[in-house]
This record gives structure tokens, C-alpha cells and sequence, in this order.
């Protein structure tokens, strides 16, 4: 099925995308083997050079998500890292925060832990059948307490775009903070923090981004850069004379040294995207997904998740009746060649809520960038050979 020249067929970019472009690893081996120093920790001209390409790659960012100069843009460790920056950043004792239930474990798991320690109050709206959040159940939710409204761009289960602009705007006449995980969003769709209007949005770089494990971003929008409290205090290279953790942007999150190696290489594959384009990008990946789906819906005791949503990526997310979905993806990369996902894709209540959590979750195929038709094509050919031997 995958052809001998290539041992099997990655269809897996929501987990993390591949392969990544040339110049990010190229990127990531000239730090490492010609610069290799740390930045803000020295005069040399090797630290300024480093430096200068972290100065690059926020000026990407900020490009990315056509945010004003004055905007913030932090660098953590992956996506989690940066959700946990914001929200135990935010998030105060006896707050009350509203989410939803199609949340990523990198939301849940901090909020939870911020009810259990700090005694917040944690309200979750529910989805439709095709896994996408009403505004008007949002802003219900919402009480005279409510200090944060946050949830993901895009869903990670079933690729469906919510209406983070009309939820933007509900936070905006409440005067509420508003943080948007966008790491399935961005790098796949235009993303506009100004339009969506949101305080605070994350993403992690090795994703749509096409950068290296390791990397994340957390833009704050100016007005809501000292609504932050750091969850990190140490060194910054800056003010050294002083015990108190400076208060200035992004030495005020920003503590110890940075993954420069990490940084260099999601630069890289921030230009990737940049030149690419990335009505182009959406435009691909929306032309797999769509040949992928209408030729499922030809399989029988094939279910599909999400699919009929107006709004969405490329991900698709399906079950197959009487068969659990590890043993699909299994036998997909065993017998055929192809790498997907399978499980509850740490989003458990997403799958409570789509009826899916009973049956273990389901099988996600999310082809990137650098996946073909003739990959879908093929793919298509062994799903239906699966599941006519399985019916």
C-alpha cells in the first residue's frame, strides 16, 4: 500500500506534524553545532546572533497573528506549559472560570487542580453532535464572579472550528479575560487575535507551526500584560542587581534560559508557513480532508465524528462498528503502512460528550502540509479493506 520508497505514511499532524522542513533542522543544527550559546548571558557576538533570532522568531508570531507592537510574546516549553503559564497566572482563590467540555487535558488538568488547591469554581459548556460550543451557553454560564473564559480554537478530536469571535465578544462586554488554545489552529487557518478578540492565546510550535518538540508560544494582548503573575522566578540575563523579579515583558514570565536551539529551528518553520501562505495551507489540507470524508461516507458501519460541522480542519475522526479503535490503527500501520491516533486524544470529555468515551475513543487521521492525494487515495483503499473483512 505505502510505496517501498517510503516505509509508511504519516497521518498523524495533530499529534505533531512531519516531517518537518529542511531548514528547521538545519536551523536547529547550526545553534547547537556553530552558535551554542545562551542569550542575554553574555556580550559576544555568538549571544547577540542568538539574540537577535529569538527577537525574529516573536516578530513571526506577532506577524502570524496580526498582533499590535506592544503585544507580548512569550516563549515556554510546548502548548501545556504555556496553558499552564496563563491560567495559573490568571486564576486567583474563589475565582470561577468557564470552559467547555471539548477541552484538551493541558485546560482540564491545570483547572482542576486550581479547584482542588485553590477552591476555584469550574463551569463547563456542553457541544452539539458535531462537537461545536454555542456562545449563547458561554455566556450563560458566566456569573459576576467569572474571571476567565477559556477554550480551544479548534477541537483536537474532531477538527471543528468554534466561534471564538463571537465568544470574544461576549468576554469583551463583560470585561472578562479571555484565553484561546489555538495549538490545532494555528499554522492551519488564519488566525487574527485582534478580530477574536481575546487576551491570551497559546499554541504549541511543533504542530501547525511546523517547529521541533519542546517549543511554545503565549501571545498577551498589551492592556492584559501585567494581569499576569509569574509562574517562574530566576534569572533573566537583565536587572541581575536586584532579588525582585522584573516586571517588564517577557523577562516578567520568562525565567531561566530558553530552548534557543528550539526557538531557532520554530523560526525556521514559522517562515515555511509565512511564504507558503496560509490560505494555501488551509486550502490543501481542506482538499485531503474533504476526498478522505466523502469517501468514507461510502463505508459501511463507518461512523464519522464532526464531519458536518461548517468549520473545519483537516482532522477527521471516525469508529468503525464492532471494532475498537486501537485495533484499527494497528492494523492500519502493520498491515498498510499508515501512522494515525487513536484513543481519547486527552480529551476525555469530548468523547463523553459525542457518545464515543464507551468505545474507547476513536481513530483521528489528520493529514499536514506534506501529505499527498495519492496518500488518501491509498489510505482510502485500506480502510475499505478493513472494513469489509471486519464486517
Amino acid at each position: 500500500m505505502v510505496s517501498k520508497e517510503n516505509s509508511f505514511c504519516y497521518l498523524d499532524n495533530a499529534a505533531t506534524s512531519w516531517p518537518k522542513p529542511p531548514a528547521v533542522v538545519a536551523a536547529i543544527q547550526h545553534f547547537y553545532g556553530e552558535l551554542g550559546v545562551a542569550a542575554e548571558r553574555s556580550g559576544s557576538s555568538r549571544a547577540w546572533t542568538v539574540e537577535r533570532a529569538i527577537q525574529k522568531c516573536r516578530r513571526q508570531v506577532k506577524e502570524l497573528l496580526s498582533s499590535g507592537t506592544n503585544d507580548s510574546v512569550i516563549f515556554g516549553f510546548n502548548g501545556t506549559d504555556v496553558l499552564n503559564l496563563a491560567i495559573h497566572g490568571v486564576v486567583q482563590a474563589g475565582d470561577h472560570v468557564v470552559t467547555t467540555v471539548a477541552e484538551h487535558n493541558s485546560t482540564l488538568r491545570p483547572l482542576e487542580y486550581l479547584r482542588e488547591h485553590l477552591g476555584i469554581s469550574v463551569s463547563l459548556a456542553e457541544c452539539d453532535s458535531q462537537g461545536l460550543i454555542d456562545p449563547s451557553e458561554i455566556q450563560s454560564l458566566m456569573r459576576p464572579d467569572t474571571s476567565l473564559v477559556c477554550l480551544s480554537h479548534v477541537s483536537n478530536v474532531t477538527g471543528v472550528v468554534q466561534p471564538v469571535e463571537e465568544i470574544g465578544k461576549i468576554c469583551q462586554d463583560r470585561e472578562v479575560l479571555y484565553l484561546v488554545d489555538a495549538a490545532q489552529s494555528l499554522g492551519h487557518l488564519p488566525v487574527d487575535v485582534k478580530q477574536i478578540g481575546c487576551d491570551f492565546l497559546t499554541s504549541s510550535g511543533h504542530k501547525g507551526l511546523l517547529g521541533p518538540l519542546g517549543t511554545g508560544v503565549l501571545y498577551i494582548a498589551e492592556e492584559a500584560n501585567s494581569s499576569v503573575r509569574p509562574l517562574r522566578q530566576g534569572g533573566t540575563g537583565t536587572q541581575s542587581q536586584t532579588s525582585i523579579q522584573p516586571v517588564e515583558m517577557p523577562y516578567r514570565l520568562e525565567s531561566g534560559n530558553l530552548n534557543t536551539g528550539g526557538i531557532m529551528g520554530l523560526s525556521a518553520g514559522l517562515t515555511h508557513v509565512l511564504e507558503t501562505g496560509l490560505t494555501c495551507i488551509q486550502r490543501h489540507e481542506a482538499t485531503l480532508s474533504e476526498k478522505l470524508t466523502q469517501a468514507m461516507g461510502d463505508l459501511k458501519k463507518i461512523r464519522l465524528i464532526g464531519t458536518e460541522a461548517k468549520q473545519r480542519t483537516g482532522t477527521v475522526s471516525f469508529q468503525l462498528e464492532g471494532a475498537d479503535p486501537n485495533q484499527i490503527a494497528s492494523v492500519l500501520d502493520s498491515a498498510f503502512g499508515f501512522q494515525v491516533r487513536a484513543g481519547l486524544h486527552c480529551a476525555p470529555k469530548m468523547h463523553e460528550s459525542l457518545g464515543t468515551l464507551v468505545d474507547g475513543g476513536t481513530v483521528r487521521i489528520s493529514p499536514g502540509l506534506f501529505n499527498t492525494e495519492q496518500d488518501i487515495d491509498d489510505l482510502i483503499s485500506a480502510l475499505r479493506e478493513i472494513a469489509t473483512n471486519m464486517s
